[in-house]
């Protein structure tokens, strides 16, 4: 089990975890090899368990480990350890096109299409090497900060779909092809599909299907027809708007036939948005009725004239076999035969002069040969045979019996016999026996060759030296590339050596040396711990060998713990508990309000190992840097109460938000001229207070007729307005 902290592989360590899927877990880790940070990718139990899956996860990892391209997160290793099976990749810094596109809604059309420019390229550099993805989605589409874009998780993707994978783990059902959804081939332009689906739910902000359960949506993809994405967002471009229906034909045969024509038309998308480019090709209207041109007569009639001749050969050979049969039989009744007569012969001889002494005997009967009427009768029965059966071929031809029409040879036919073509077949990816059958099979000639491998498994045809489709003249040589298994190598024992002795004879037995660090207290200093594969192991030439050499014994180094946080008491002591110094401790501003009064710095980092002893400066933050405002303007007259008219004395108080009062001052002139500096706060008030006098009145007491005069009242106002200072 991954717990933060642990070194894998002798080089990298765990550090944080940044993600999780349904195959595995995503780590951040530092590479003490190469001193960088990357990300570690850990397959989940349920997965390492299975022997079929790791073996095609490690294939396929190994295979992506040879893809180099910018818009493609690169694969630096694969290993195991304790059970626990990993990939190391590449670290992107950034979000993925998921998390981009619920950020912003939708994308607009020119973003859209400049994304799945990159994307296509990236996809487009493995499908040049053989490898589908088969999981294109917008979470396996990572944008880093940068704002390039690379596609992930190349190797786990094929080795899931090899296995019984539920959706859940693949979590790419709103994304899969019908052919995928069917649980059929998939191929390039299964990946073609997929991408088109993301690029429906960067425009629109959704997926074109959607439903219920995993089972629902795979339907909906078999069955339904794939919304136009301009029923959702209707500025979006026809030309993008076509390019998307064509990625997402229900036949694959429809869709682009390659992410290099994709990239060609989003490019011209780019640049002309608005023009209707996009060519959508229909096989049934391919299949339709159509003029046949002398091409195709002259085409279809040499491929007549050979089923013709093909057909009269095999018919005169069976009937050559059956003639060669009757005839030995014939012959051995004609042997016997003439043993017979021979036999009869001698008797006659016995018996001449008993039998035939009359003078009246016919010298006409000493012309008899019984030998010679029991071959005529036999030849005539073949004549009858042969012209009965001519007869019958005659007839059947006229009547239409016979499909094939015997043709006159032409001039030129042997010469477009001799210059016959075939189409080439597609054998990638087949045994070699299948394939060389299937060569043989169409009229060409294989030849072999081999090529070390790991991307293919043993005895697979690699590539063919001519390209599927390409039409060849029949009997052609065509060189067939088939993997070959790399030959392995017994590791040698190099425990206990120096690390100059152990890459020494590890270089000699053809494999590449990584070195990592370990303290042992056993084993001396620059000697050889442990070493992977172990000793005596299988490996390829070429592959990498780690040994771990010795530092000597651990306890002379101390790992230096984490102060930061702590107060100035507590980390000295923590410092002095795990046998280091403290140096110097200075006081700093520090923009951290939490981190006031505490140690905001120590000058070894958390977790280096260090020797006994060892120096470690400190700094105590006294705050962030002190910010002081400013108060330089003209203040107006209070205006705000409708029953303020000028010349009226008004008291004006300024206070900051602390309180500290910065003008107090009575004034019957506006505007009030003010300049303050060195304010500590930020915001603050000014206060103004006057008074509103009405006047005398005078009455009519209605009782006496009396005259009453009222005197006037006097009611204080306030008015509140929020002032904010300038810094300084």
């Amino acid at each position: 089990m991954i717990k933060i902290g642990m070194i894998i592989g002798d080089r990298y360590e765990i550090l944080e975890k940044i993600g999780t899927g349904g195959m595995s877990d995503v780590y951040k880790a530092k590479d003490h090899k190469l001193n960088r940070f990357v990300a570690v990718k850990v397959l989940k139990q349920e997965f390492s368990e299975n022997e079929n899956f790791v073996s095609k996860f490690r294939i396929e990892a190994q295979a992506a480990a040879g893809l180099m391209h910018p818009n493609i997160v690169n694969v630096y290793d694969v290993g195991e350890e304790g059970g626990i099976y990993y990939i190391v990749m590449e670290l992107v810094e950034g979000i993925t096109l998921k998390k981009y596109i619920e950020k912003k809604a939708r994308l607009s059309a020119k973003e859209a299409i400049s994304i799945a420019i990159q994307v296509s390229m990236g996809i487009e550099s493995a499908h040049n090497n053989h490898i589908i993805h088969r999981d294109i989605k917008p979470q396996n589409i990572i944008i880093s900060k940068e704002g390039k874009v690379k596609v992930t998780d190349f190797g786990i993707a094929k080795a899931a779909t090899s296995n019984t994978i539920t959706s859940n783990v693949m979590g790419s059902v709103h994304y899969t092809s019908p052919e995928q959804a069917r649980g059929g081939y998939s191929d390039e332009k299964s990946d073609i599909y997929s991408l088109g689906v993301t690029m429906f739910e960067m425009l629109t902000g959704r997926v074109p299907f959607n439903g219920e359960t995993t089972v629902a949506i795979a339907i909906k993809h078999i069955q339904e027809e794939m919304p136009s994405p301009r029923e959702f967002v209707s500025e979006i471009p026809i030309s993008v708007e076509q390019i998307v229906c064509k990625c997402c034909q229900k036949s694959p045969d429809r869709r682009y036939q390659s992410m290099g024509e994709l990239v060609i038309d989003l490019k011209q998308s780019l640049m002309n948005p608005d023009e209707d480019f996009v060519k959508v090709v229909d096989p049934d209207e391919e299949a339709s009725t159509r003029m046949i041109t002398d091409r195709d007569m002259a085409q279809i009639k040499r491929q007549s004239d050979r089923r013709d001749s093909m057909d009269e050969a095999m018919r005169l050979r069976r009937n050559e076999d059956y003639y060669r049969h009757e005839r030995y039989e014939d012959d051995e009744e004609d042997e016997d035969y003439e043993n017979e007569i021979e036999d009869d012969e001698d008797d006659e001889d016995d018996i001449d002069d008993r039998y035939y002494e009359d003078d009246d005997y016919d010298d006409d009967d000493d012309d008899y040969d019984p030998k010679m009427e029991r071959i005529t009768t036999i030849l005539a029965v073949v004549a009858a045979l042969l012209v009965g059966g001519i007869v019958i071929f005659i007839i059947g031809r006229t009547l239409g019996v016979f499909p094939f029409e015997q043709t006159e040879p032409e001039a030129g036919t042997e010469q477009e016999e001799q210059t016959e073509q075939v189409e080439m077949i597609e054998v990638e990816g087949k045994t070699l026996d299948e394939a060389k059958r299937a060569l043989i099979d169409i009229g060409l000639t294989p030849e072999i060759e081999y090529e070390v491998t790991d991307a293919y498994e043993e005895g697979t045809v690699i590539r063919a030296s001519v390209k599927a489709g390409t039409m060849t003249d029949k009997n052609t040589n065509v060189i067939l590339t088939v993997a070959e298994a790399n030959e392995l190598i017994k590791v040698a024992d190099v425990h206990s050596k120096t690390q100059a002795e152990a890459t020494s004879i590890l270089e000699k037995q053809g494999f590449i040396v990584n070195v990592t660090e370990g303290y042992d207290d056993n084993v001396r200093s620059g000697n050889v711990i442990s070493q992977s594969p172990e000793a005596g192991a299988g490996a390829p030439a070429g592959s990498s060998v780690t040994i771990r050499v010795s530092q000597g014994a651990e306890s002379t180094k101390i790992r230096v713990p984490n102060t930061v946080g702590m107060t100035e008491m507590d980390g000295v002591a923590t410092l002095t508990e795990s046998g280091l110094t403290v140096g110097t401790i200075t006081q700093v501003n520090n923009d951290d309000p939490a981190l006031t009064d505490k140690i905001c710095y120590q000058s070894y980092s958390e977790g280096s190992w260090v020797d006994s002893g060892t120096t470690i400066d400190l700094k105590v933050s006294i705050g962030p840097v002190a910010r002081t405002f400013k108060f330089v303007d003209n203040i107006t007259a209070p205006t705000e109460d409708g029953e303020y008219h000028d010349g009226m004395a008004v008291t004006v108080i300024v206070t900051t938000a602390e309180g500290a009062q910065l003008l107090n001052t009575q004034t019957s002139s506006f505007p009030l001229a003010v300049n303050y500096t060195g304010i500590p706060s930020e915001t603050g008030t000014i206060q103004f207070i006057f008074t509103v006098t009405t006047n005398p009145s005078t009455t009519t007491d209605p009782n006496t007729g009396d005259t009453v005069i009222v005197d006037g009242t006097s009611t204080e106002k306030t008015v509140t307005r929020n002032v904010t200072f300038a810094a300084e």
